[in-house]
């Protein structure tokens, strides 16, 4: 099992890059279900989750062919597909039941596992089932997979009891088919749900309100194969301003949007450092030790959830004490236990965390909980004194597109050991 060996060696100082948006690629790949003929989707980033996904649309029947080096995927959907999801593959990547909604739409029936993935907190699709149950699907629950069944969704109001961005996903893709208009109430208003209803548009479906909490869906026959571009990943991007933060560099990370991490860029300053658009991107750069601040998580354009753990490792070592509220996962501080091995001062109390800044850390073998929580432990790794090995960074490869070389053309000493 690879790791991660890092030894703290001062400011990231440089320029890199935002990949492609893993949350944005994984509902658009899904979304190709919707329409036979060849697709094109370019800055696909190299992640084990495309890789994922690209494996459960073969089972069904789809040729998929991916170049790495050229980010770019073909996909070419047949008339009819085999309209299921096993376990094998489900188990492994909760965004696996995107492909439910899509399916069901355009193939009247569909046979999903219940998903796994990252194991911080429940996330139960319960909201996913309630929306295409008012389009008029038939929903069983059978042996562990969703079983879904319509002759053609139809049109309605429906309004989730919480927000839900792969929900909102899931139901967009099948109201983009159904007969009738459709209104989401309470959608999700991220970034990668706007990036989603422009492929849709593009392949023939009449969205509106995407970014906001109210989307309206007219239904359409048939939508065409898409040729399309993937925004830049701003969890990935936020993480590499993080590394300049922590470690007092300075940092140019192209192609990422401002408008997507204004909480993150707020914050950032607040702490202390110089956050500006600059260079097609944004540049970022850090004190000497940055003053302590308090973040609350929310629902997008509030704090992201996928940014938590990275500002908890960068508030290890800042001036005073900061206060992390977590609300959207209950199960997602398990990379504490792993940072105070490090040396890190940081009291847990049901969903708030109580981070007392040190004057360092200390390198030490750390074990990677979930996706967001290894990266924490890298960022903690560019700032601690002497070795720190990251262990099971398989999390690590699932959402960040070589994280190791982009930190490592910054001035990084790291390395990524074949185990």
């Amino acid at each position: 099992m690879d790791a991660i060996v890092i030894k703290g060696n001062g400011p990231m100082k440089g320029v890199t890059h935002a990949s492609g948006a893993k949350n944005a690629a994984l509902p658009i790949l899904a979304s190709s279900l919707l329409a036979e003929g060849e697709h094109l989707y370019r800055n696909v980033p190299d992640l084990a989750d495309v890789s994922t996904m690209l494996k459960v649309l073969r089972t069904m029947g789809c040729e998929a062919d991916w170049s790495a080096e050229k980010h770019e995927v073909h996909i070419r959907v047949p008339k009819q597909v085999l309209p299921e999801a096993p376990y094998e593959l489900v188990k492994t990547m909760r965004a696996s039941v995107l492909v439910l909604g899509p399916l069901a739409a355009r193939h009247g029936r569909a046979r999903v596992s219940m998903p796994g993935g990252c194991a911080i907190g429940a996330r139960p699709i319960d909201q996913h089932l309630k929306g295409l149950k008012a389009l008029g699907a038939q929903i069983e629950l059978t042996e562990g997979y969703v079983e879904a069944k319509a002759e053609r969704l139809i049109g309605a109001r429906l309004g989730f009891d919480l927000i839900t961005v792969t929900g909102t996903e899931n139901v967009m893709m099948a109201a983009a088919l159904a007969k009738g208009r459709t209104l989401i109430e309470n959608a999700a208003r991220e970034p990668e749900i706007e990036e989603l209803a422009r492929v849709l548009n593009k392949m023939g479906a009449k969205i509106s309100g995407a970014g906001t909490d109210l989307i309206s869906i007219e239904g359409v026959d048939g939508l065409k194969p898409v040729d399309h571009a993937i925004i830049p990943d701003r969890i990935e991007a936020g993480t590499l301003l993080v590394a300049a933060a922590i470690t007092g560099g300075d940092v140019l990370v192209k192609d990422a949007v401002p408008e997507h991490l204004e909480a993150l860029i707020f914050k950032l300053r607040e702490a202390g450092c110089t956050v500006t658009p600059e260079g097609g991107g944004i540049r970022c750069r850090g004190p000497a030790r940055v003053k302590a601040i308090d973040i609350k998580t929310q629902e997008h354009p509030g704090f992201p959830t996928d940014m938590q753990a990275q500002v908890m490792a960068l508030m290890t070592t800042a001036e005073g004490a900061s206060v992390i509220t977590e609300n959207i996962f209950e199960n997602r501080y398990m990379h504490v236990a792993e940072l105070r091995r490090m040396g890190a001062d940081i009291t847990v109390d049901g969903a708030v965390a109580v981070v007392r800044g040190q004057p360092k850390l200390s390198g030490a073998p750390v074990m990677a909980t979930d996706l967001r929580a290894s990266a924490s432990l890298v960022l903690a790794g560019l700032r601690a004194e002497g070795k720190t090995t990251v262990g099971r960074v398989y999390h690590l490869d699932r959402g960040y597109e070589h994280l190791e070389r982009k930190l490592m053309s910054l001035g990084a000493d790291i390395q990524r050991v074949k185990g």
